[in-house]
Parts: structure tokens; sequence; C-alpha cells
């Protein structure tokens, strides 16, 4: 049986969030920094132990609002549609950049005030990019991590586009969040890596 999970990328200009969409996908990266002008939507499948799980990952150029009515705001605006109906949010910030957390703070707050009441929650996992600048950093990671997961209740990780470093255990984290067949485990990450390793976890 084939499960679709809609996965949402949001963050400011810059961050580097297609450029982890594209890693993921493509396992490649290009220093041209290309901003995101307009919704892209990519629809890989990944086979995890003979199950396959298809997925919608939509990559939301910066947006000014969480929109706030299925109808009106997020349907009259191109940028948004589908944005309110998917099943994760991947908000990624640069840590080098103070201004970029403060974007995902904003856009958090306003997904959990906007969405459906009634419906299931739909997990958030913050995301700071460019690990690799991290002697540039503008928050202490411990100071991030603790407030993420202890008092957003969110996913916390880093990760590093350019050098593929932790997109994989991001997207492995984001399948098990989103109660994922075969993600339940306790070494979920690890068996996925490997999964993908001995070629029984693909990206079609």
């Amino acid at each position: 049986m084939v499960a679709t999970f809609k996965i949402a990328v949001l963050g400011a200009q810059g961050v580097g969030k297609s450029a982890i969409v594209r890693q993921f996908l493509y396992n490649e990266f290009s220093e041209v920094c290309v901003p995101t002008t307009a919704r892209r939507v990519y629809l890989p499948a990944v086979v995890m132990n003979g199950h396959v799980h298809d997925l919608q990952i939509m990559d939301f150029p910066p947006i000014t609002a969480f929109p706030v009515n299925t109808l009106q705001q997020e349907w009259a605006d191109v940028c948004c549609r589908g944005l309110r109906s998917v099943h994760a949010y991947i908000l990624v910030y640069d840590i080098c950049c103070f201004d970029s957390f403060e974007y995902i703070k904003t856009i958090r707050q306003q997904i959990l005030e906007t969405r459906v009441i009634g419906t299931s929650e739909t997990p958030i996992i913050i995301v700071g990019n460019k690990r690799d600048l991290q002697r540039g950093r503008v928050i202490p990671r411990w100071n991030v991590s603790n407030l993420v997961k202890k008092t957003w209740k969110c996913g916390y990780i880093e990760c590093s586009a350019k050098y593929n470093w932790h997109i994989l255990l991001l997207f492995s984290e984001l399948l098990k969040s989103v109660g994922c067949a075969r993600c339940k485990h306790v070494h979920t990450t690890i068996r996925f890596q490997g999964a993908l390793r001995r070629n029984r976890c693909t990206i079609m």
C-alpha cells in the first residue's frame, strides 16, 4: 500500500531550504543562490524495506503570513496553495542569521493559531541550516535546541545542505514524525541510512 505524505518547506530568503530539498532528491548543491519566487512541488517516492511511501514536497517562497483561511487567502495566493493541508512542516533558518530565526518563530506561531481546530497535531521540525558556517553562529545551539524541544515541543535538527550533512537524518525523522510505516522503531535513523547504502531504501 502506498502512503502519501505532504510536506511543506518554509523559511526566509537565502536560508538554503531549496538547497536542502535538492540535496535530498538529487544529491547536488549549487553555490549560486537562486531565490525561490514560486511554489515548487516535488513528487519523489521513498522505498523502505519493500514499502513505498510517496512524498509531496512543497518548497514555498517566503510568505508574509501563514494563510488564515483555506478558501480565501490560501487559494487567492498561488504561492500559498496547499499550505494548510500538509502532514508536516519543515521550518528552515540560517544559523548565522538571527532574522531568519525570528521569521520561522513567527511562522510557527501562526501555524499553531490558524490551523483548523480539531485536526490532529501536525508535526513541525525546526532546521538550522549552514552548519558548515557554525563559527558565524548567532545563537548558541543549546539555547535554540532547548527552546525548540522543551518549549515549542518541536523536533530540531542542524544540517549542512552544502556538504549533505544530516539531510537524510532530517527526512527520516520527518517520516517517523508523521507515522510512516517501519519508521517507529528506536533506531529508525540508522536503519533508514543503512537501507539507502544497501539499496533497500531509494529515492525514485
